[in-house]
């Protein structure tokens, strides 16, 4: 076995990996991933996935020359085609055994995060909405069931 992959079982034991697409999603959103892998066969939109995610969430990213298979028998699971170590000492170490591997390839997955860019869209569209007293007082009712409690609280002022 690899000593990337060996390390990569390793972060699994630990409990220092998230596998899979949508859980490395979370933690990137979560600000605990310190890097995101990716399959070399894993399909396009995992990969542009995954590269959001990186690189909205300021999180360092690199695509490795393992397919699903080796990483899922390394991480325990199925054949993920995303991977997330959540510990930047194992993602660095990952990162140094992977450059020992592929000496005339540059590993271009940074680990050292920094300032994290702007909040997405809903996060600005939140603080907005919170900040902003635009909203006029007899403005219609959206919600059915907000409309029915505000009527139950008049008619129990009254």
């Amino acid at each position: 076995m690899d000593r990337s992959l060996a390390l990569l079982g390793m972060a699994k034991k630990a409990g220092r990996l998230a596998v899979g697409s949508q859980a490395v999603a979370s933690a990137a959103r979560r600000g605990e991933a310190a890097l995101i892998i990716t399959a070399n066969d894993a399909s396009e939109a995992s990969v542009r996935r995954a590269k959001s995610n990186a690189e909205i969430n300021a999180v360092g990213y690199t695509a490795v020359p393992y397919t699903m298979f080796e990483l899922g028998r390394s991480a325990g699971r199925g054949s993920p085609g995303t991977v997330a170590f959540l510990d930047k000492g194992l993602a660095d170490g990952f990162l140094e055994r992977l450059a020992e591997k592929l000496p005339d390839k540059a590993v271009d997955g940074q680990t050292d995060r920094p300032d994290k860019p702007a909040a997405n869209r809903r996060t600005k569209q939140r603080k907005t909405a919170e900040n902003a007293d635009t909203e006029p007082q007899n403005a219609p009712i959206q919600n059915r069931r907000m409309k029915r409690r505000l009527t139950k609280t008049k008619e129990s002022d009254a």
